[in-house]
């Protein structure tokens, strides 16, 4: 595998979601592409779903939060393809939508440890490969989220991640620039997957109402991020904001 002239893709959380929706977008893309996630059954779904392109795909079961896993997820993709073009930092969690006094910090802790360490981590182990590949250099894209701007209630642990992620992309971006990489966000509201089936059915708002929201299809997501991806390292999506053009963000609802 390592001779083919194809690019190579990692994504994180590709067990389900935008994450294996994005998957496969870029390996119909030409894209070769490592799967990563805890769920090794849900990776093997994924690879599943790529059909005859399947075989251009590596499935590595790989905690984001383990900084050991982390370095044996970069190996395993090094081994195989021998270099890696881009890194879609997906993995994410949430945390119970209970009012903030009375949050268990163990949530806290999971939410911040997946969302934004994961993707640290996941990061640095890219600067390490980029910086040393021929040639060098290559692209991130981070996971924003509608919360990297504006909280929904009773959000604080995952409003925080996508807040600090925002900060995470700055830098990245910025000391990224000496390794010829590029990094960006695209900021997501509303995909249809299972973590929106409640959000069909109502959610708080901000002024105590419980109110159904729109959703998109997943799928624009995932061109989105096949988008940002295709642009030559010289030219760089910062930041995107994909949503469903009638949920409440815009204005006031």
């Amino acid at each position: 595998m390592t001779s083919h002239p194809r690019k190579v893709a990692l994504v994180t959380g590709a067990g389900t979601g935008i994450g294996r929706a994005t998957a496969l977008a870029l390996l119909r893309a030409g894209y070769q592409v490592a799967l990563a996630g805890r769920n090794l059954g849900k990776l093997q779904a994924s690879l599943a779903d790529a059909a005859e392109l399947a075989d251009q795909a590596l499935v590595v079961a790989c905690d984001v939060r383990e900084p050991d896993s982390v370095a044996a997820l970069f190996g395993e993709i090094k081994a195989c393809f021998g270099r890696l073009d881009l890194v879609f930092n997906n993995a994410g969690t949430g945390a119970p939508p209970v009012p903030l006094e009375e949050l268990q910090f163990e949530h806290w802790r999971a939410t911040i440890d997946t969302n934004l360490t994961g993707a640290f981590l996941c990061t640095q182990q890219a600067f390490k490969l980029m910086q040393a590949q021929s040639p060098m250099g290559g692209r991130i894209i981070n996971n924003g989220s509608i919360s990297a701007h504006a909280p929904r209630p009773n959000s604080a642990p995952y409003t925080a991640s996508k807040h600090a992620m925002t900060g995470l992309t700055k830098s990245t971006s910025l000391d990224g620039r000496k390794y010829n990489i590029a990094c960006g966000q695209i900021d997501i509201g509303n995909a249809a997957t299972d973590m929106a089936i409640p959000m069909q059915r109502g959610v708080p708002q901000a002024n105590g109402q419980i109110s159904a929201e729109a959703v998109m299809d997943v799928e624009h997501v995932a061109q989105a991020v096949v988008q940002m991806a295709e642009l030559p390292l010289e030219s760089n999506i910062q930041f995107m904001t994909i949503m469903a053009t009638k949920m409440p963000f815009i204005g006031r609802g």
